[in-house]
């Protein structure tokens, strides 16, 4: 689809320990939380731990647990959401390597194998966004 333009050029902050970044929706219609299976975000070849991460969405953070019941928020494509991670980036001046991994359902389309899965990824690099 559109995975290139998952991560949003300029967007990576950190603070407290945390890197967040704003990513975009890689598909044409939106969908409610409980279709956002999950995601990843690595910086510099390092990992965020799964359960640290949290989805901001519509000014509400989740955790992927709350987003599996999650009716009420949708993701709009003109959207951006925040995908952030206990993750401390060090050097506020150098470029770094960011990677999302995101996992999404797509309920209205039924293949032989059930409801479409999709998973898409975008890796970028960009210095830390000034606050």
């Amino acid at each position: 689809m559109i995975a290139d333009r998952i991560i949003e050029h300029g967007t990576l902050i950190t603070r407290d320990g945390r890197a967040a970044v704003e990513v975009r929706i890689p598909w044409y219609r939106a969908l409610p939380g409980s279709c956002i299976a999950g995601a990843a975000l690595t910086v510099d070849g390092v990992a965020a731990p799964e359960d640290t991460l949290r989805w901001t969405m519509n000014n509400r953070t989740f955790s992927f647990e709350e987003l599996v019941d999650e009716t009420g928020e949708w993701w709009f494509p003109l959207d951006s959401a925040v995908l952030s991670g206990d993750l401390p980036v060090w050097d506020d001046q150098a470029e770094h390597e960011v990677r999302v991994d995101l996992k999404l359902c797509i309920p209205y389309i039924i293949t032989d194998h059930g409801v479409l899965h999709i998973e898409e990824h975008d890796t970028k690099t960009m210095k830390v966004a000034q606050q």
